[in-house]
């Protein structure tokens, strides 16, 4: 059809290519979606929605922050092999400080994650699997191990007792002393190097590109998106990668905006207020005269 939709010889049913896929009813073009896409792949740092509100002259933060929320929910693909070989795991804190607290495993307001990596030889890192988790429990960290790593390798952790024989069931548990690394005068970082590594370079993340503000709610969705790209940091060919995550987009259900944001009173957060203008509505982020040559043809929409 003229509006770019095809329509059923039989039934007279209009639909359009987009139907069925994360794209179906997203009302920003196409052309505009392929941009992110680009920029949500190939930057090293990955693109915030303010940041891509601005850069791509989209109408307001709620939206950009939208589009980038309906990526993270896609990055995970369906099947995905586990982890195998050498692997370290360990548990991390990521998230907001609270004062008042003391060091160590104090929680705060921090949410707790799992952190695994495959570890091979001369220090290289292989894949890695990062998930929120409620506890450091011995069941909680079974079940991690158990969705995240193949059975029969090998897993170095730390002498936390959640890892008790139950958790570690059907690897080859390694186990390195961190206290003991500590009396000997060695450096306690240096027993599990990969997933220090891996902590490291994810908190430096979430602060430099998000400015440490990811809500407790959407960071499972953050971190999804930092293993897509950390996955397949060796990759020289990024268009490969762009190619991967629009097959991921259009083999994805649809992702109605009312199931990515948290509604009031149900202890889950909204996305940031939008800056708005005269009469409430939303200020554009695009500057007068700017012109944004990936909008393409105005047909261009998704339906």
């Amino acid at each position: 059809m003229r509006d770019g939709r095809f329509k059923c010889s039989e039934c007279g049913l209009r639909v359009s290519v987009t139907a069925g896929t994360m794209f179906e009813h997203a009302r920003t073009p196409l052309t505009v979606w392929f941009e992110l896409c680009w920029r949500f792949t190939t930057s090293k740092q990955g693109v915030s929605a303010l940041e891509a509100a601005r850069d791509l002259g989209i109408g307001s933060y709620r939206t950009a922050w939208g589009m980038c929320q309906r990526l993270r929910q896609v990055v995970v693909r369906p099947g995905r092999e586990k982890l195998s070989g050498v692997v370290e795991a360990d548990e991390a804190f990521v998230g907001g400080v609270e004062r008042g607290l003391p060091g160590g495993r104090a929680r705060g307001n921090k949410s707790i994650v799992c952190v695994a990596v495959e570890s091979g030889r001369g220090g290289r890192l292989g894949r890695a699997r990062v998930q929120v988790v409620p506890d450091a429990s011995a069941a909680t960290l079974g079940a991690f191990l158990l969705n995240c790593v193949e059975p029969g390798s090998t897993i170095v952790t730390d002498a936390w007792k959640g890892y008790s024989p139950s958790a570690v069931s059907g690897y080859t548990h390694i186990v390195v002393n961190q206290a003991e690394a500590l009396r000997r005068g060695a450096d306690p970082d240096d027993l599990l190097p990969g997933v220090n590594r891996v902590v490291s370079l994810l908190k430096r993340w979430l602060l430099a590109t998000h400015q440490g503000a990811v809500s407790a709610e959407h960071l499972q969705e953050y971190l999804d998106e930092w293993v897509f790209r950390f996955n397949r940091r060796t990759s020289r060919r990024r268009g490969l990668l762009f190619y991967r995550l629009i097959q991921l987009a259009v083999g994805h259900e649809p992702v109605p905006y009312a199931s990515l944001i948290r509604t009031p009173g149900s202890g889950h957060a909204t996305p940031a207020a939008t800056t708005r203008g005269r009469g409430g509505r939303p200020a554009s982020f695009e500057p007068a005269g700017a012109t944004y040559p990936w909008r393409g043809h105005p047909t261009a929409k998704a339906g």
